[in-house]
Parts: structure tokens; sequence; C-alpha cells
């Protein structure tokens, strides 16, 4: 199981790479792997030195339809064929159409919909609260701990982890509140985050100066923790309650990751606005925000738009990943998968770390492993996880962590790829896991 090698695809090697990235690339943009891509299939990359690696990250839950998927491929190459930008506010073009009416019909809840096409999650996450706020009149965000919804101002202050996303970048804009979130780690329960939530309405945040609650179905950059069915059914009707509209952050979450569509479908809530990116477009850039019609008309003509929002072969490879996504039964594999693969975790890490593989979690192939010194205390012990990913790194498998302590590793694996590659990705994990169990018992 150890790195594969073939012939180099290119004549730099990945420290010449390195030297020339570390003088022309600032050191904020953090970068996982020191290794540079030449190439890449499904579940699978190349480095510019020939190495093979498997993908269990896939772009950050951007690739579920995999690398290259040929249907992806071959719709952006005919688009190409034909024009590449315009801009949708100049010159329209029927794939952004088309596109739009592909997302209002997979959105749940039997409601008339809209959809805006812009380039990025953050993106998407701006505009979702523009919408609100042009639709109640109202300016309050409500967003919870541990959340992560992007990198710009805005968003930053929804975001709640400091390192390393908001240190040193403050002030971030007013009227941004922060909610509990349910969390078994920390003791805290649905009733006690929705107890959260009323006191924040006393104390900080005036109920009808609110536009919107933001949250994450799953948690992302949070440690991919579900949010319980009943308390996002409390919250759908505290925003109905106090007319706030109910904001879905589905970047990471959505396009057959957790089994649904969307991950909020496993609680039955019909939320008022979602948030896409990521795996929508099958590896190509490209966000949007989805909503009730008379919510997303709320913004005047020339409010809401971007130079290269929806771009048109982005459109186009969002279509074919969607056609994927159906005709290859992606919902039921990722259900499948995940199942598989929290069972093998389980008896993994029963076997090899006896009381440190303290959680798994998830839905669907959504899921994460949590790593802690003794399941008594459950201290965080992220040392061991950023073992775990050096170690199966050297082997050849790419993972990457997440969670509020860094603990955490989580599976993101495309759900396209064959069993035979997911197996060998796993063998990768265990004997990664055992090498750094043995450095521990050094």
């Amino acid at each position: 199981m150890e790195l594969v090698t073939s012939e180099p695809f290119a004549t730099q090697s990945n420290s010449d790479l390195l030297s020339r990235r570390e003088a022309a690339v600032p050191r904020g943009v953090a970068s996982a792997a020191p290794v540079f891509a030449a190439h890449a299939e499904n579940a699978e990359v190349w480095d510019v030195e020939g190495n093979r690696y498997i993908d269990f990250v896939g772009g950050i839950a951007v690739l579920n339809t995999g690398h290259r998927h040929p249907r992806v491929i071959a719709a952006a190459m005919e688009q190409e064929a034909h024009f590449t930008h315009t801009s949708f506010q100049v010159v329209q073009y029927e794939g952004y159409v088309a596109l739009a009416e592909r997302l209002n019909a997979l959105a749940p809840g039997d409601v008339a919909r809209k959809t805006l096409l812009v380039t990025t999650g953050a993106e998407a996450v701006e505009n979702a609260v523009k919408i609100a706020r042009a639709a109640t009149g109202r300016p309050g965000v409500i967003a919870f701990t541990g959340a992560y919804h992007g990198r710009t101002l805005m968003t930053l202050g929804m975001t709640g982890k400091v390192s390393p996303y908001k240190k040193d970048v403050g002030p971030f804009p007013a009227d941004i509140f922060r909610a509990p979130f349910p969390s078994v780690r920390d003791g805290i329960t649905v009733a006690d985050a929705l107890k959260g939530l009323e006191n924040l309405f006393l104390t900080d945040a005036q109920p009808d100066r609110v536009a919107a609650i933001i949250i994450e179905p799953v948690l992302g950059e949070g440690g991919y923790v579900p949010v319980p069915a009943e308390m996002l059914i409390a919250l759908r009707e505290i925003c109905d309650k106090h007319g706030i509209l109910l904001i879905a952050d589905e970047i990471q979450s959505g396009f057959a990751r957790t089994g649904k569509w969307f991950a909020i479908e496993h609680s039955g809530v019909v939320p008022d606005l979602i948030t896409v990116a990521k795996s929508m477009a099958g590896g190509y850039p490209l966000a949007g925000v989805i909503g009730r019609a008379e919510i997303m008309d709320a913004m005047a003509p020339g409010g809401l738009g971007g130079t290269y929002g929806g771009n048109p072969v982005a459109c186009a490879a969002a279509l074919a990943a969607i056609d994927v996504i159906e005709e290859e039964n992606l919902l039921e594999r990722s259900t499948l998968l995940g199942e598989r693969l929290r069972a093998q975790f389980s008896e993994m890490g029963a076997r090899l770390c006896p009381n440190r593989m303290w959680d798994i979690r998830g839905l669907g192939a959504m899921l994460a492993v949590e790593f802690v010194t003794d399941f008594e205390s459950a201290t965080p012990d992220a040392g061991l996880a950023k073992a775990i990913i050096a170690h199966a790194l050297k082997r050849g498998l790419i993972l990457l962590g997440c969670g509020m302590h860094g603990n955490a590793i989580r599976i993101m694996v495309p759900i396209t790829a064959p069993d035979a590659i997911v197996a060998e990705g796993m063998a990768m994990f265990e004997a990664a896991l055992a090498d750094a169990m043995a450095e521990l018992a050094k």
C-alpha cells in the first residue's frame, strides 16, 4: 500500500513548484497537501511527479460526480464551442434559465421558486442575506456556533470559528447574532439550543428586526455534525411565528452528498431560501440561491447579479452533473456508501485504536470520524488526526480534517468512485491509522 509512482507528467518536481508557490502566492492561502496535480480521473489524482493518489476530499466536496466525469466534460466542451461568456445581465442564454428551472424543481416544498446564479458559495450566502433583508425590511441575521458560511467580511461575520478564518480581520458587519448549536460533545441538547435562541431574542436580537436564521443542515467545517430534525422543525416554527426567513446553507451538503438532493430533506422541513455551490457543477465554479418566488423578487432590477454569475460553461456542466446524479442513482449510492464506510470505520476504530475514535457521524456519504485522547474525558486529539492525514498522504490517500478542535477527518470521496477504489482508499486509511498509533506507542 505504498505510494504508487508512474512516469512524471511534468518536468518540474513538487518541491520546485512549492518554491515558486512560496514566492508568488500569499501564505494566507493554505494548502493541505504539498503536491501539485497533473491529471485526475473520478476518484484518482496523479501529481506532476507521476505519483497516484486516491482522493477522499473531492476538492472539498465539489466532486460528488468525480473528477472529469465524461458527461460533464462533454457538456462543457459543447458549450465552449458556441460561447464562453456574455454576462447574463447583458446578453441572456438558455443555459441559465434551464438550470434555474431544474433547481427550482429539485428544491423541497410544493411552492413556486426562482433561482439566482452566482460564482462562489460565499457570494451565494451574501446574496441570500441581501434578499432576506429586502424581502422582510429587517437587518438582523442569526447564525450558529461552529458554522462556516464563507470568508468575505459579511460571511465571516456569520462564520462561527475564529482561527484561521476570522483572525485579525475584524470588525465584522453589525446585526449578526450567534445562537448555540446542539452538540453532544459540549452537552448542549436541542432544548438547550432552543433556550439559547429564546434568550438571544430577549437580550440582543429583537425578533421583529431579524430577517433570517441561517443554518447548515450538516455542519461543514464545524465537524460534519447533522442538525437534529427536531431542531430544524422547531426553527421552522420559530421563523413562521416571528416572520423570519429560514435559510438552509447546502453548499457542502447538497447534490447527493447525504443521500438526498439537499440535506434538509431528511427533516421534512422546507426552507425559504437555499444556498448551493460546490458539487452542483461537477468541478466548475458555480453557486446560487434558490428561494420562494415572492421572496426572490424582493430585489429591484439590477440589485442582483455579477459579471460572471451563471457562466454558460458552468451552467452546461451543472445540467449534466444533475443528469448524472439522477441517471446513475447517486442518491441511493450515497446512502449505501455511507452505511458501508460507517461500519468499516467502527470496526477499524475498535480494533486499532480502542477508546480513540470517539464518534463516526454524518448523513449518507457525508461522514466524519473524530479522535480523542480517551473516551472518558473525550479530550480532542488534533495531533492524532493530523498524523493520520500525514501518513495517509505518504501511502497515496488524500484526506482533510475539520471540526472546531481540528480532531476530525471528513470523508468526501466522489460518490461515483468504484467500489474497488473506495476499498483501496479505506485500506490506506487503516494503514495510516496503524502508523499513527504505532508512532504514539514509541
